[in-house]
């Protein structure tokens, strides 16, 4: 297949990439070495209308496609920001596709638009320290009092939650013994993060520093009745409708750091000489990077196939899953080839290719490991035995 922009999504790579262009290597490696959420790029979404480029046009979205959403976050990745940058304001165009979905138009309403505006932020509050992506078995409980919820429990990895101010929480409200399916019994909330009955606690990670990662302790957080969304019990099925976006947004970043770290590269090769020559006229720089290029560009029809597939309505689960695990792997081959072609200047941090080294090792891993990946392709293409 080919796939090429129609005018609409060029003009939004576009203007994606001179917003982006404010942001340049010297203020993302300071994010890097400080830390710090990248507040001002967040405005600057905010401020162009892009934050709900996904969302429904009556709450102050675009009401585009996940097409044109992975473009502009793959703009975004290929500006330079990397993950750091697509991160910061990820969880906007996929998190809440359960509110979309589920929603009253009360919820819609009061939920959607304060973080389309960027008046709000919202985390992801769903992985646990026990189960991993064993989500059917997390232990976190809300109990029913009166018009209230109250919840206990732990979360991690949670990105964002140091400046959130609401949380889409995923609990159980039926004990697991008492459900007949394990994917039952599942409830799904969008609610204050209130500090008061949760502790946020940051972990000190290899790379994105820019977007926290915390650990959460939760003791007796109340939630409305009213920040349910959907049918109490059905939260596993509900979340499910972030996923295949998830999937696919995260393979268009990855192949915007893949491309952004191939430029480099090819740049430094041509500047760079050694024994009279510049080394890019060697082909043990060219083939390498050339192979990279060829991967990175395969996986991107990946990604757009996908993306198509979920914006016609169409089964795309396969597809999207396919897509993050070639986008991931030819970003970690793209990236290190990069540094190869730096040499010992590929190792220090102004030169920024160690920086998307790093950043592209966090999305091999996540938000699902090749492994689970692999796993799904197996038993719904080929059709082999559930392994998990």
């Amino acid at each position: 297949m080919t796939y090429r922009f129609t005018d609409e999504q060029q003009e939004i790579r576009d203007t994606i990439l001179r917003i982006c262009a404010d942001f340049d290597d010297e203020y993302w490696l300071e994010k890097d070495t400080k830390g710090g959420f990248p507040h001002d790029l967040h405005k600057a979404m905010a401020d162009g209308g892009w934050l709900g480029i996904a969302m429904p046009e009556e709450y102050g979205g675009a009401g585009l496609g996940i097409t044109e959403a992975a473009i502009m976050m793959q703009a975004i990745a290929e500006s330079g920001a990397g993950a750091s940058g697509a991160s910061a304001i990820h969880l906007n165009i996929f998190g809440l596709t359960p509110v979309v979905v589920y929603g009253t138009d009360e919820q819609k309403k009061r939920m959607l638009t304060p973080l389309i505006e960027g008046r709000e932020k919202a985390c992801f509050g769903v992985t646990e320290p026990t189960t991993g992506l064993d989500t059917t078995k997390l232990k976190t409980r809300a109990v029913k009092q009166g018009e209230r919820y109250v919840v206990h429990g732990q979360k991690v990895w949670i990105s964002t939650a140091q400046v959130a101010d609401k949380m889409l929480l995923l609990a159980r409200t039926t004990p697991l013994e008492e459900v007949t399916k394990p994917t039952e019994g599942l409830s799904l909330f969008y609610t204050d993060l209130d500090r008061t009955f949760v502790d946020i606690r940051e972990i000190d990670k290899m790379g994105r520093k820019a977007v926290d990662s915390n650990e959460m302790f939760i003791d007796g957080l109340p939630i409305p009745a009213a920040d349910l969304i959907g049918e109490e019990g059905q939260g596993f099925r509900q979340i499910l409708h972030g996923l295949n976006p998830e999937r696919i947004l995260v393979a268009a970043e990855c192949v915007g750091i893949a491309r952004n770290a191939i430029k480099r590269a090819a740049e430094y090769a041509k500047e760079r000489r050694v024994f009279g020559r510049p080394i890019g006229q060697n082909q043990g720089i060219q083939h390498p990077l050339a192979k990279c290029w060829a991967r990175v560009e395969a996986a991107n029809l990946m990604v757009m196939h996908a993306a198509k597939l979920y914006d016609d309505g169409e089964a795309c689960g396969v597809e999207a899953n396919a897509a993050k695990l070639l986008a991931a792997e030819a970003a970690v081959e793209a990236t290190q080839t990069a540094q190869m072609t730096f040499g010992g200047f590929g190792y220090a941090k102004e030169y920024h290719v160690e920086r998307l080294v790093r950043e592209a090792l966090l999305f091999h891993i996540v938000p699902v490991t090749p492994h689970m990946l692999m796993s799904f392709i197996a038993e719904k293409a080929l059709g082999l035995p559930k392994s998990y």
